[in-house]
């Protein structure tokens, strides 16, 4: 059975001398393994859209639950990334955190649109990357059932809580001063990067990185975002600690 589909190249791994076997986050199928015969070769007529982080037109060939790629195109490459060593890094910790998190086999339009939308925005220098990282791990959180509850601290129910932090484990938000030890680990916000997170996670998905917000503001959104997506996925991603090597 031959399919036409638009996929994501998350992961690509090299097989035998010339093959790649590769994970895709398709438009039509959802995640998907499949094998790219011969796509390490010169002359192969699949080996630019094989390439991780390729947004590509693929044709392929299913049989017993298995897939193979028997054509390709680029749609898009994402070219400014591979150009800089720091944004190919968060690149990739982008596409780690979308295998992680997307299920197999089960289409996920909002995944894909949410991994192709920060991979453009990476690519072409759209925002601060910290700014791109952040909104990518609070959305995709979002959209996979780990959505916090901001609205007001959960003690006392202010909608502006003073010296406000995010519970790591619990998702909710309190006050410093209301917070109590069954409230969990929590990382610190100030009120910008409050507004942000609120932001990020209504945002319709085209205005996804439209806020502005620097300094100490950034990084401590950058900082509970990060915590909060790497406490649900339970496991840490090689591809985030080296990107804080090199960016």
């Amino acid at each position: 059975m031959f399919k036409s589909t638009k996929g994501l190249i998350l992961r690509e791994v090299r097989y035998k001398e010339a093959d790649r076997i590769l994970t895709i986050l398709s438009d039509t199928e959802g995640k998907i393994t499949a094998k790219a015969r011969g796509a390490l070769r010169k002359s192969s007529r699949t080996g630019a859209a094989t390439q991780q982080l390729t947004w590509s037109d693929l044709t392929l060939f299913g049989n017993r639950g298995k897939w193979q790629v028997n054509e390709g195109s680029v749609i898009e490459g994402f070219d400014g990334l591979r150009a800089d060593i720091a944004k190919l890094a968060l690149g990739s910790y982008f596409s780690e955190c979308l295998d992680a998190f997307a299920p197999e086999e089960e289409p996920e339009p909002a995944l894909l649109q949410l991994g192709l939308n920060s991979l453009y925005a990476l690519s072409r220098d759209l925002c601060d990357p910290m700014q791109i990282k952040a909104a990518f791990e609070l959305r995709l959180m979002t959209l996979t059932g780990f959505q916090p509850n901001v609205n007001a601290c959960v003690y006392c129910g202010k909608t502006e809580p003073e010296d406000p932090c995010l519970g790591i484990e619990t998702g909710g938000l309190c006050c410093r001063a209301c917070r109590k030890a069954e409230f969990g680990l929590t990382a610190g916000l100030d009120s910008q990067s409050l507004a942000a997170l609120r932001y990020v996670i209504n945002a319709p998905a085209r205005q996804l990185f439209s806020f502005k917000l620097e300094g100490k503001g950034l990084k401590l959104l950058s900082d509970a975002s990060e915590e909060y997506l790497r406490e649900h996925a339970e496991r840490s991603f090689a591809t985030l600690d080296y990107w804080k090597k090199v960016r």
